[in-house]
């Protein structure tokens, strides 16, 4: 587990580390400067996990599981919002069900924390998590960048879970025409780091506006930028850090 600066958490916990880039809105991943960044500085589980290719560190596609992670949150004292995989993607082709079973049975035997699971894959999240048990401590979301990933939404629907959300982050596109019927949260975010896309304001309103007519929580975590602290979070004048309501 690692304490973090992520606005709508409270702590990370990596049982699965390593992924494959599956659209646009990874081309820039951070996990991936910091897999590199952490098998540098000899972290055996990072060890193999991304190459460099023109100057920059990709995913080579290679998963590893980390079965001693498993027992980490049996220690977490505090409850505390959990961040699962900001280092992977607990849905990629290579986890096995198997093991997305005993991360589910951790998240059931430790129910005074919340865990927050995110996916670019919900089209595998919806065929295995049905037959898991509905943990009222456990919110499914999917990643969504642009308008040519919306079909995320309508898979993410067809998951069962006490929370659907959405992360719109990195925001490298309108989203016009997203579905947020029985979504109950959106995290919008605009892309930060070297070599940022810029993000418009019209496209975070937009946003703003389907949450507003389809009850969702509105969350919005920063504008991005190379310098993402001097950018802010304030739209509009103020700050949204809107939280779903909880219903079981």
């Amino acid at each position: 587990m690692a304490q973090t600066s992520i606005e709508w958490t409270d702590a990370t916990w990596n049982p699965v580390a390593g992924c494959t880039i599956l659209t646009a809105g990874c081309t820039n991943c951070y996990a991936m400067r910091m897999a590199a960044r952490l098998e540098a500085m000899g972290v055996e589980k990072y060890a193999g996990l991304t190459r460099k290719s023109g100057g920059r560190a990709k995913w080579t596609g290679r998963i590893h599981l980390d079965r001693k992670s498993l027992e980490i949150p049996y220690t977490w004292k505090k409850p505390r919002r959990v961040f699962v995989n900001t280092m992977s993607d607990l849905f990629h082709e290579s986890v096995p069900a198997a093991f997305i079973h005993d991360v589910w049975q951790v998240m059931a035997d430790t129910p005074q924390h919340t865990y927050q699971i995110l996916t670019k894959r919900p089209d595998r999240m919806a065929e295995i998590v049905p037959a898991l048990r509905k943990l009222p401590n456990v919110w499914l979301g999917t990643s969504v960048e642009d308008g040519r990933v919306l079909h995320r939404i309508d898979e993410l629907r067809q998951v069962p879970a006490v929370v659907r959300f959405i992360s719109f982050e990195p925001l490298i596109g309108s989203v016009a025409g997203a579905d947020l019927r029985n979504i109950h949260w959106a995290i919008v975010g605009g892309e930060s780091g070297p070599k940022s896309r810029p993000m418009e304001p019209a496209w975070v309103e937009e946003i703003q506006r389907m949450c507003r007519a389809a009850g969702t929580a509105f969350f919005f975590k920063q504008w991005g930028g190379t310098n993402k602290k001097a950018a802010g979070r304030t739209l509009n004048g103020r700050t949204y850090d809107e939280m779903p309501a909880v219903s079981l």
